[in-house]
C-alpha cells in the first residue's frame, strides 16, 4: 500500500551536510554499490507526538535527514500516533518547528494513523492465518504468564480459540462492544522464546479515547511495536535507523514482515545520545512540566530543543556537536561541557558584543564634567570585521560590576581598588579614590578620577612603567625607583625626605602615579620600616566593563545552571528517582540589571555576548524598553581545558 495522504508539507531551508565517518554511512554506501534497493535511499524520522523533542532527538534527526540528503535520498517525517491518551496537536506542531529550526526538511509528512485501516486488515489476515488471537487475560495476568528471564512463559487459556471466534471478537472490539482493557489482540509466536518481545506480544488494545486526527472513529489502537515496522514498510523505508534499545524488537518487526509478505525495511541500530546532568526521559520531562517545577516545555533549563532555542542555542552549534559525537554500537555518556564548547565556538563568531552590568555598583568620576556625555566607539565583534562598530555613551556616573571593586583587595586582585588604576573598556583609565557606604557598611558608591589622556581605553604617549619601588633608607629618607620589566631604569632613582611633601609628590608623579594614586600611596610611605620597602604596581592589568548610569536600560536577567546536581542520571542508587536530584539553584532572576542603550529594543531570540560575562539571548517575554535576557552559557570553556589535557583527542 502506498501512503495516500494529502500533498506532503515540507520544512524550509537547506539541510546541512553530515560527514563524519561511521558505520551507518558505510552501510548505506554498501547498499548503493550492490543496488540492494535499486539505488534508493529512503529514511524516516518517526517521533511519537507525546511531548517535545529534546537534545537526544537532535542526534536522530541529524542522522535520518543528514544521511538521506548526503546520498540524494528522501526522508519522511512520520508521527507514530498510536496512543491518543498521551498525544496532542501541540506536540505535532512543536516537532515540525524543531526540525525546521535545526535546518532540515522532510519530503513527506505522514502519520501512523493514516494506516489504521490497513493495519487492521493485516491483523485480520494474521488471525485468519492462525498467527493472532483475542485474549481475555487482564494486563496483570499477561505479565504473570509472560515468564521470567530464566523461565518460559505460559500459554494463555484463550490462545487456541478458533479463527472464527477470534475474527468475531476482534470485529466486536472494533465496534466498541467491550470495555477498555477487557480484551487484547496478541500475536501467536513463542511463549518460550528467550526474547521477551516474541512471547505473544500485544498487537491491539481497547481504548475509548478521542484521537487528535481520527476523532472517535476508532476505539481499538495498534501497539507501537505492531504499527512501527509496518509503517516503515508502507513507506518503503530502506534504512530504518533507530537507537540501540530497539535491537531486541527487530526480530518481532521481522516476524510481522515475513508473515504479511510485505516490503522488508532494514533496521540499523546506533547509540542514543546521553549527556551528563541531563534528563532525557520524555515521561519525566512531562512530569517536570505538569508539577510546575519548570515553566513549560520551553523553559531554558529543559533539554528540549524549544528550551535550548529559548536559552539561545543555535542550530549550527547543535549540528556541529552531533557530528563531533559521531555514532557507535554501544551506549555511553557525553560531557555536557562538550555541547557548551560547540555553542561558545559558534556564538563567538556570530554574537555581537555589548556591555551589561548584572549587579551594579555606582562609580562617580569626580574630575569629569557633570554636563558632558561622550560617544565612545565600541567594536561589535572582533571575530567579524564586517560587523562594524557602535557608539556607547560615557558620562560622569557609571555602573560597574560589584565584583570589579574591592575596598581591601585580596592578593593578585587586579581590578578596581583604592589607589589602583584600571581601564574602562572603550573609555578611560580611572583610579579609585574613596567610597560611600550604607548603614550596613556596604560600599554603594566609588569615587574615582580619570586620566583625560587615555580616551578609548588606551594610554597615550610614553608607556607607563610596570611598577615603582620605594625603599626606606632611614628614618627620614626613602629611595623611589622606577622598575621596568624587572630591572631598575637608569637615572630613575630619587632619594627624598619624607617631610618634604611637595618633593615626595613630585617624584611619585614623575615616576608615573596619577594624583589619586599619589594621595593614596604617600601616607603609606611613613609606614615602611627602615630597611624595608614596597612595590607600587603601575601597569594597568585589568580592563572592566561599564554602563553609563543616565543612559542605562533596566532589565531582568535570568541566570541558569544545570537543572540536576547528579552527573549521570542513568546511574541512580536503588529507590532513587532523577527528580530527587533537582538543583534548587538552577535559576537566579536578577532584577534591575543595567544594559547599554542599544539593547533597549532587542528582538526576541537575538543573541549577544555580554562582555566578560557570557552569552545571553533576548527572551520572548520582553516588552519594548523592558528587556528580559536569558544567560545561554558562561564564557568559561571547561571542555577546551579537558581537550587540552587529553592532547586534543
Amino acid at each position: 500500500m502506498t501512503p495516500t495522504t494529502a500533498a506532503p508539507e515540507t520544512g524550509s531551508g537547506p539541510a546541512p551536510e553530515s560527514r563524519p565517518s561511521n558505520f551507518l554511512r558505510e552501510r548505506i554506501a554498501d547498499d548503493l554499490r550492490t543496488s540492494k534497493y535499486n539505488g534508493r535511499v529512503q529514511t524516516r524520522f518517526p517521533p511519537e507526538p507525546n511531548g517535545y523533542l529534546h537534545i537526544g532527538h537532535a542526534k536522530a534527526i541529524c542522522i535520518d535527514f543528514g544521511l538521506a540528503d548526503e546520498f540524494n535520498g528522501h526522508t519522511n517525517l512520520r508521527f507514530d500516533d498510536t496512543n491518543p491518551e498521551k498525544e496532542d496537536v501541540e506536540y505535532v506542531e512543536s516537532i515540525k518547528e524543531d526540525i525546521q529550526w535545526l535546518g532540515f526538511h522532510w519530503d513527506g509528512l505522514f502519520y501512523a494513523s493514516d494506516y489504521f485501516e490497513q493495519l487492521y486488515q493485516w491483523a485480520v489476515k494474521l488471525i485468519k492465518d492462525g498467527k493472532a488471537y483475542v485474549d481475555d487475560l487482564t494486563a496483570e495476568q499477561i505479565r504473570e504468564y509472560r515468564g521470567t528471564l530464566t523461565e518460559p512463559g505460559k500459554e494463555s487459556p484463550y490462545r487456541n480459540r478458533s479463527v472464527e471466534e477470534n475474527l468475531a471478537l476482534f470485529e466486536r472490539m472494533r465496534s466498541g462492544e467491550f470495555l477498555d482493557g477487557s480484551r487484547v489482540l496478541r500475536a501467536k509466536i513463542d511463549m518460550a522464546s528467550p526474547n521477551f518481545n516474541m512471547r505473544d506480544p500485544v498487537m491491539y488494545r481497547i481504548l475509548h479515547a478521542e484521537h487528535h486526527r481520527t476523532g472517535d472513529k476508532w476505539c481499538i489502537y495498534p501497539m507501537y511495536d505492531y504499527a512501527h515496522g509496518q509503517s516503515d514498510s508502507l513507506e518503503k523505508v530502506t534504512h530504518s535507523m533507530c537507537s540501540l534499545e530497539f535491537a531486541d524488537h527487530q526480530p518481532l518487526y521481522q516476524w510481522f514482515i515475513e508473515q504479511l509478505g510485505i516490503f522488508p525495511s532494514q533496521q540499523i541500530e546506533f547509540d542514543r545520545l546521553s549527556l551528563t546532568y541531563t534528563l532525557m526521559s520524555k515521561r519525566k520531562l512531562r512530569q517536570l512540566v505538569e508539577q510546575g517545577t519548570v515553566r513549560g516545555w520551553d523553559d531554558p533549563r529543559m533539554p528540549t530543543l524549544s528550551g535550548l532555542r529559548r536559552r539561545g542555542y543555535t542550530p549550527e552549534a547543535i549540528r556541529n556537536f552531533v557530528a563531533a559525537v559521531g555514532v557507535s554500537r554501544t551506549n555511553g555518556i557525553v560531557e555536557l561541557a562538550m555541547l557548551e564548547h560547540f555553542l561558545r565556538e559558534d556564538l563567538n563568531k556570530r554574537a555581537p558584543r555589548v556591555m551589561a552590568v548584572l549587579r551594579p555598583l555606582k562609580v562617580v568620576i569626580d574630575n569629569y564634567p557633570e554636563d558632558v556625555v561622550e560617544e565612545m566607539d565600541a567594536q561589535n565583534n572582533p571575530e567579524d570585521e564586517s560587523a562594524g562598530s557602535r557608539k556607547v555613551p560615557f558620562s560622569r556616573e557609571l555602573y560597574i560590576e560589584q565584583d570589579d571593586f574591592r575596598e581591601v583587595p585580596p592578593p593578585k586582585y587586579f581590578r578596581l581598588s583604592p589607589g589602583k588604576e584600571v581601564r574602562l573598556r572603550y573609555g578611560y583609565f580611572i583610579t579609585a579614590k574613596n567610597v560611600v557606604k550604607n548603614e550596613k557598611g556596604e560600599v554603594v558608591e566609588v569615587h574615582c578620577t580619570y586620566d583625560v589622556s587615555t580616551k578609548g581605553g588606551n594610554a597615550s604617549g610614553k608607556p607607563k612603567p610596570k611598577s615603582v619601588k620605594v625603599f626606606r633608607m632611614n628614618v627620614e629618607e626613602v629611595q623611589i625607583s622606577v622598575i621596568e620589566h624587572g630591572a631598575t631604569a637608569a637615572g630613575r632613582a630619587d632619594i627624598v625626605r619624607l617631610e618634604d611633601d611637595w618633593r615626595v609628590r613630585s617624584v611619585l608623579s614623575e615616576a608615573g602615579l596619577n594624583s589619586t594614586q599619589v594621595d593614596y600611596w604617600k601616607p603609606k610611605l611613613q609606614e615602611i620600616a627602615v630597611g624595608g620597602g614596597i612595590i607600587i604596581p603601575l601597569e594597568v592589568k585589568s580592563t572592566i566593563h561599564w554602563v553609563s548610569a543616565k543612559h542605562a536600560v533596566d532589565a531582568e536577567v535570568r541566570v541558569y545552571e544545570n537543572l540536576f546536581t547528579k552527573e549521570n542520571l542513568a546511574d541512580l542508587p536503588e529507590g532513587k528517582d532523577p527528580l530527587d536530584y533537582l538543583n534548587p539553584n538552577s535559576l537566579e532572576v536578577i532584577q534591575h540589571a543595567k544594559l547599554e542603550p542599544s539593547l533597549a529594543n532587542a528582538a526576541p531570540g537575538s543573541r549577544y555576548q555580554f562582555e566578560r560575562l557570557g552569552y545571553f539571548c533576548a527572551d520572548p517575554e520582553l516588552k519594548p524598553g523592558a528587556p528580559v535576557f536569558n544567560r545561554t552559557v558562561a564564557l568559561k570553556d571547561t571542555w577546551a581545558k579537558v581537550e587540552k589535557k587529553q592532547g586534543g583527542k
